[in-house]
């Protein structure tokens, strides 16, 4: 009567049953970025003899959260310049602007980035004392003693 009871018993298809479908780490730990990738190149790197279970898993998810960070960021940036695009300006812009981004890609330089836009304030025209008065410049109002006569 019942079809498939057995299917649920046993790990994986051990009492001979269906095969159970894996489930990946990625999806085990809730995150987008690929946990065993991320083991596979951690043990490919030979940076320690021996990788725990659990590292992949955290940089996987210290990896995600700084992708989600410059794209939230980024996606500021072309909303601002009326953009729906994000392109390598847009990126440059948000790690700049961005206090602990910009000190951690300090020495990193975004292709086709640009720079932030920035004036030097010796450049720029300087203020007379009194507020509200403009530069001194010929007024239009006078007339020239010549055009008087």
């Amino acid at each position: 009567m019942e079809t498939g009871s057995k299917a649920k018993k046993g790990a994986g298809g051990r009492k001979g049953g269906p095969k159970a479908k894996s489930v990946s780490r990625s999806v085990k730990a809730g995150l987008q970025f690929p946990v065993g990738r991320i083991g596979r190149y951690l043990k490919k790197g030979r940076y320690a003899q021996r990788v725990g279970s659990g590292a992949p898993v955290y940089l996987a998810a210290v990896l995600e959260y700084l992708a989600a960070e410059v794209l939230e960021l980024a996606g500021n940036a072309a909303r601002d310049n009326k953009k729906n695009r994000i392109v390598p300006r847009h990126v440059c812009l948000a790690v700049r602007n961005d206090e602990e981004l910009g000190r951690l890609l300090g020495g990193v330089t975004i292709a086709h980035g640009g720079v932030l836009p920035n004036i030097n304030p010796v450049l720029l025209p300087k203020k007379t004392g009194k507020e509200g008065t403009e530069p001194k410049s010929p007024k239009k109002a006078t007339k020239s003693p010549k055009k008087a006569l």
